[in-house]
């Protein structure tokens, strides 16, 4: 009699418990953006701020190997060895550009308007040529991953913005992911193994900080239909207490109802949704 009441008890835990676990088919994938020594204090902040709601360094970090041509990681010891930990403890790491800054001139079609309206002169990659992009992602991946003693993640491009030398660049440099404002893919293969819009903030003005907070209140409230989510935060965040809680809650909120995954598990564990154009 006793056994039995025991198996019932244990059989009721875990279903109460299966109620509880996000569904495995519904993904919250969290990342930190611009990742350098120029912001190490606040890339602090926000990656100790991730770990405790998440439950441990469940992210990934973008990183930029000399960040507006001032502040290259391999001259930076202290924030090398903070890489390597946070590499070392889980935190998967993407390089994310070279200098980040934008210094191509964009005089005319949709080059223009994307850097002149989607990032603050920050879309370094739009407007190289392939030999340019290929020779910076080379060259970056090398520095970052003698940072962190393995390979990177894969690329993703400052302001998420490709031209078509980036495009042919990733392709060469072989990587395993990059992403877009809109997707996640493989450019060996061109495969989309993750669909949808990043969950992201702004601080650079008033106005832009209020758009990115309705944005994020309104992705609290869609329903799980999307497969995966994707939430990015970045070191100007921390400058106003407004964007903090909203960043907080929305991780929250997405983590109570969905699985909080890695990169690498779109790629082993899903089936490609597409391929990219």
């Amino acid at each position: 009699m006793t056994n039995e009441s025991e198996n019932i008890v244990q059989t009721d835990s875990a279903d109460r418990a299966s109620l509880r676990a996000p569904p495995a088919d519904r993904r919250l994938i969290v990342s930190i953006h611009d990742v350098s020594p120029t912001f190490a204090l606040p890339i602090a902040m926000l990656a100790e701020r991730i770990a405790t709601i998440l439950g441990g360094p469940r992210f990934a970090m973008l990183v930029v190997p000399d960040h507006w041509g001032s502040a290259r990681i391999d001259q930076s010891p202290a924030f090398v060895r903070r890489l390597r930990d946070w590499a070392d403890a889980g935190v998967e790491m993407f390089l994310h550009g070279w200098y980040h800054r934008d210094t191509s001139a964009h005089r005319v079609g949709a080059s223009a308007l994307k850097a002149r309206y989607m990032t603050a002169g920050e879309g370094e990659f739009l407007g190289l040529d392939a030999g340019e992009a290929e020779r910076r992602m080379r060259a970056g991946r090398d520095m970052v991953e003698q940072a962190i003693g393995r390979p990177v993640a894969g690329f993703i491009a400052p302001a998420w913005l490709y031209g078509p030398g980036a495009h042919a660049a990733l392709k060469a440099c072989d990587f395993a992911l990059a992403e877009n404002h809109v997707r996640v893919w493989q450019p060996r293969t061109g495969a989309i193994v993750a669909r949808g819009p990043v969950v992201t903030w702004a601080s650079r003005s008033p106005a832009r900080t209020a758009s990115s907070l309705a944005v994020a209140a309104a992705a609290r409230m869609l329903p799980d239909w999307m497969p995966t989510m994707r939430v990015a935060v970045h070191p100007g965040d921390v400058t106003k207490s407004s964007l903090l809680t909203s960043i907080d809650r929305t991780l929250r909120t997405l983590a109570e109802r969905r699985t909080v995954s890695r990169y690498a598990e779109l790629v082993s564990e899903q089936v490609p949704l597409a391929v990219a154009a």
